[in-house]
C-alpha cells in the first residue's frame, strides 16, 4: 500500500496521557510534520518550535472549536471511571469531549481523523466501558471524513503518572499466560507502539475507515516510512 507524503499540521488531544504523550514526541520529531497544536485542559510542560498549545474548557466547545484546523487530527483522550468518580464523569471524557472535537475538526475541514479505541469496543455492549467505546467508534465513522483511522489496542504498557493496579495485575497475568501461548489477542503494547502506528495510519492515503486489531496495530507501527517528496 503507498503513502502520501506527510500533512502539514497535526492537532491532537490527550497529549499528557500515556499514547498522547508518546504520540507528541514522535510528531515534533517526524520532519513530515510542520506543525503540532495539542488541545488540552493544562499545559504539557513541552517546548518545541513545532509545538503550538491552546489549554481549552473541553466543556465549552463553541470557545475552541473554530481553532481545531489543520490535515489530521488524533485522538487518545481516555480514562478510568476511578480516576473520573462517575460513569457520567468518564463518559464527558471517553465520549463527549472526543466526539465534540472530531466534530470540529469535521466541520473545519480536517481530512483524517485517528482515534485510539479499545480491543472490546462495542455499541452494543452490556458493558459500560465498552459500550461507550463502540458508540464513539462508530459515530466518529458518521462524520464524515475523507479517512478514519481507529486503533483497538488491548492493554496499554508504558510509564503512567498515575498507575492503575488494575492494570498492573493484568500485565502480569497476561505476560504469564503470554509465555505459554494464551492470550495472544489480548498480550499489552506499549505506548510509544501505538502513536507510531497511529502515524503511520495517518498517513495512508487511502480514503475510507480502517479499523487495526492488536496484530494489527503492531504491523502498522513496523511499516516502514516512506522518503518525503520534495
Amino acid at each position: 500500500m503507498g503513502y502520501a507524503r506527510a500533512v502539514k499540521t497535526a492537532l491532537m488531544i490527550g497529549a499528557t496521557g500515556l499514547v498522547g504523550s508518546q504520540l507528541l514526541i514522535q510528531l515534533l520529531d517526524d520532519q513530515r510534520f510542520g506543525k503540532v497544536i495539542a488541545f488540552g485542559r493544562r499545559q504539557t510542560g513541552r517546548a518545541h518550535p513545532k509545538l503550538e498549545e491552546q489549554v481549552i474548557d473541553f466543556d465549552a466547545p463553541e470557545s475552541w472549536s473554530s481553532l481545531v484546523r489543520g490535515d489530521v487530527a488524533f485522538s487518545s483522550l481516555g480514562t478510568t471511571q476511578k480516576q473520573a468518580g462517575s460513569q457520567a464523569a468518564q463518559k464527558k471524557v471517553d465520549y463527549d469531549y472526543q466526539f465534540e472535537f472530531a466534530k470540529a475538526a469535521r466541520k473545519n475541514g480536517v481530512a483524517s481523523y485517528v482515534l485510539v479505541s479499545s480491543a472490546s469496543a462495542n455499541p452494543k455492549s452490556s458493558m459500560f466501558y465498552t459500550r461507550i467505546k463502540g458508540e464513539l467508534d462508530r459515530d466518529v465513522q458518521q462524520l464524515g471524513f475523507e479517512r478514519v483511522r481507529i486503533m483497538r489496542p488491548s492493554l496499554l504498557g508504558g510509564d503512567r503518572k498515575n498507575p492503575r493496579a488494575g492494570e498492573k495485575i493484568s500485565s502480569v497475568l497476561l505476560g504469564a499466560v503470554n509465555a505459554v501461548g494464551i492470550g495472544r489477542k489480548y498480550r499489552e503494547i506499549h505506548g510509544d507502539v501505538v502513536a507510531k502506528a497511529m502515524i503511520n495510519a495517518a498517513l495512508d492515503p487511502e480514503k475510507g475507515t480502517r479499523i487495526f486489531t492488536l496484530d494489527q496495530v503492531f504491523d502498522e507501527a513496523k511499516r516502514a516510512e516512506p522518503a518525503v517528496t520534495p
